[in-house]
């Protein structure tokens, strides 16, 4: 039996080259024509070192948005549950036009066929994010701001799907960019009568 790898022996250099490395081949080639080859000869490693740390294309690429994004996308409480999400879902739709969107549409597209990859990007990515969302739309309901009728994970659902469906069905940056602009009208539902 192999023993697996210590990771406290994984190099933080060649880490940091391998996830540069996906970006850099994705925003050349495309997410569909990126191999492991061409990001480890991008990031001046050997394809054992990659294989050592991530199963597969996807893991990797899921693993350099998590980076890359990290908490720049958190949730601000001004007391202002519209300005905030407003504020919010224009870094989403930024982030989803730029090049990182680039990439993470590549992951959403291979997850469809990778549920390993599906799992992943559900508990690292997309959980976290929805908690964060639920934590302030919570206080928001505790406010008086939002309807307490109506549980905060299908508001998440309400907020974030015109997003999501105008990126992933190819809309285009400017009318996925405007996607924020949608915040009022889906909280004038929202709001308590």
């Amino acid at each position: 039996m192999t023993p697996q790898p210590n990771p406290e022996r994984r190099s933080e250099r060649a880490r940091r080259a391998i996830l540069d490395a996906v970006f850099e081949v994705s925003g050349a080639k495309g997410y569909g024509r990126t191999t492991i080859e061409a990001i480890a000869a991008t990031a001046g490693v050997g394809k054992p070192t990659i294989y050592r740390w991530w199963p597969s294309k996807g893991a990797i690429a899921l693993d350099a948005v998590n980076d890359r994004i990290g908490d720049s996308m958190d949730f601000p409480d001004t007391g202002d549950i519209a300005a905030d999400l407003t504020a919010q879902l224009t870094s989403v739709a930024a982030m989803l036009t730029g090049d990182t969107g680039t990439l993470y549409r590549g992951i959403i597209a291979e997850s469809q066929s990778d549920p390993e990859l599906a799992a992943a990007l559900r508990a690292t990515f997309l959980e976290p994010r929805i908690q964060r969302c639920i934590r302030r739309l919570d206080a928001a309901v505790a406010a008086g701001q939002l309807r307490a009728d109506l549980p905060t994970r299908t508001m998440v659902d309400l907020l974030y799907a015109p997003v999501y469906y105008r990126v992933l069905l190819g809309a285009g940056p400017e009318e996925t960019l405007r996607s924020p602009l949608l915040v009022e009208a889906v909280l004038d539902g929202l709001r308590p009568t």
